[in-house]
């Protein structure tokens, strides 16, 4: 790629490095696709998403889920990132899409990550599919976060237990009660913030435990969450 020190880079120089032998080359055209127009990046990383090295494909997809809020219509996006979720053989490359498709924030993206969290193994893939059914706060993804905070290692516990707070449901309450017993301080720092934002008299049991928690950023997340609660009742 030829360009006079400071100057942008084209596309047609970018689109050559990508065409490159040289994993790093390719690499590097991704990383400067951000310097690029929103729809010359997205040209860019469309044809770097068919790369055969997975690396590639894992940074161009990280950088699709952004070009929404570039001016991108996320129509254009979603189809993109439900097929890289489903079909990509390797599990980053399918949790970035996952994640990418939680900053779309597009309400047709739900029954994909639904589905996929049933259909995936890998813990990585399904804590970014619970952190991105949490951006898209449907109530519909109320059993599947549930699931989630049972069967889950303690990362994907902890963005369920976040993600159902995104939700705002209150059924979520009596799922979360019991992790307030946690060894974890910042899964119940997670907890508190969930309970905080259900906002409803039924979560100020567990918040009036979390406010005697030992460790005071959950005591204190807790009583500004009880007094919040108490303002908004007198």
């Amino acid at each position: 790629m030829t360009t006079t020190a400071g100057d942008p880079p084209s596309l047609t120089a970018l689109l050559q490095l990508l065409n490159s032998q040289d994993l790093g080359e390719r690499l590097r055209a991704i990383n400067k696709a951000r310097e690029l127009s929103p729809p010359e990046s997205l040209t860019l990383l469309q044809q770097a998403i068919a790369d055969e090295n997975a690396r590639v494909r894992y940074a161009a997809i990280s950088q699709l889920g952004t070009l929404a809020a570039k001016g991108i219509d996320p129509a254009i996006l979603l189809p993109i990132l439900q097929r890289s979720l489903r079909e990509d053989p390797e599990f980053d490359v399918r949790a970035a899409a996952a994640a990418a498709l939680g900053d779309l924030k597009q309400p047709q993206a739900l029954a994909d990550l639904l589905e996929a969290y049933q259909r995936e193994t890998e813990w990585l893939v399904r804590f970014s599919i619970v952190a991105a059914l949490g951006e898209l706060g449907n109530p519909a993804a109320f059993d599947t976060l549930v699931q989630a905070l049972q069967e889950g290692n303690e990362l994907l516990i902890t963005a369920a237990a976040a993600a159902l707070g995104d939700l705002g449901d209150p059924r979520a309450i009596p799922y979360l009660e019991p992790l307030i017993a946690s060894e974890d301080w910042q899964l119940r720092y997670r907890v508190c913030i969930a309970l905080s934002k259900l906002g409803t008299e039924a979560a100020q049991a567990g918040l009036a435990r979390l406010a005697q928690d030992p460790q005071e950023q959950v005591a204190a997340c807790a009583r500004a969450a009880l007094a919040s609660l108490s303002s908004k009742g007198s």
